[in-house]
């Protein structure tokens, strides 16, 4: 990772922590265990504080930055999507914030929500806990059913997953000429912890009405 200090404050990440060798943490950044934080992320606390709870992941690209003397807060498993911008705001634990979504000054995202990919929340807005929120400006649709943050929360922990992965295998790598015979795949498709909201639903059907769980291809 790209690690500086300013006025003295170093960055503090633990050592269960996944942090890609292209991120960039400056200053009063504090990663709890077990987070990933995502190739070209910026986490940059000149300002103020980030704190990025347990279990949290922030993905490629991502910008959290601080409004001045104030912090950005990330909750135990906060779900940060590729290039979203969080601000001087406050996300609550498992919380998903869709991709290039933007989450400005003051405003609190409550657990379990979900935020929309390209969602702008202005400054000062309040969402409760299991808040769909989507659009720009930002704005309540309706409350998340269990189904949802039951899926929605296992989004979460593939990235944990991810953390121990990464901290196992990752490295640098010379390409290949050519694909190899045989070539495994990262994860096979049987393999997948992690399905489409409608392949969820469909299977929780099946567990209950005993029916095949056969899984329609969108």
């Amino acid at each position: 990772m790209t690690c500086y200090e300013i006025d003295g404050v170093v960055p503090v990440v633990e050592p269960t922590a996944f942090v890609h060798e292209t991120a960039s943490l400056i200053g009063d950044v504090i990663v709890g265990a077990g987070c990933y934080i995502g190739p070209h992320a910026s986490l940059r606390a000149d300002l103020g504080r980030i704190v990025v709870g347990e279990g949290s992941n922030v993905q490629d690209s991502c910008t959290v930055h601080v409004f001045p003397g104030r912090d950005t807060e990330l909750a135990a498993n906060s779900h940060v999507g590729h290039g979203a911008v969080l601000h001087g705001c406050s996300i609550g634990s498992y919380a998903l914030i869709g991709i290039n979504a933007a989450v400005l000054d003051d405003a609190v995202i409550g657990a379990d929500s979900l935020v929309g990919a390209g969602a702008v929340v202005t400054a000062g807005s309040r969402f409760p806990p299991r808040s769909l929120v989507l659009g720009s400006p930002a704005r309540l649709v309706r409350e998340l059913d269990a189904e949802t943050v039951e899926w929605k929360r296992n989004g979460t922990r593939v990235y944990h997953d991810l953390v121990r992965r990464s901290r196992a295998t990752l490295r640098p790598a010379t390409p290949l000429p050519e694909i190899e015979p045989d070539r495994r795949r990262v994860i096979e498709a049987d393999e997948a912890v992690h399905l489409t909201l409608q392949e969820f639903r469909t299977r929780r059907r099946s567990a209950t009405d005993g029916t095949t769980g056969v899984v329609p291809r969108l």
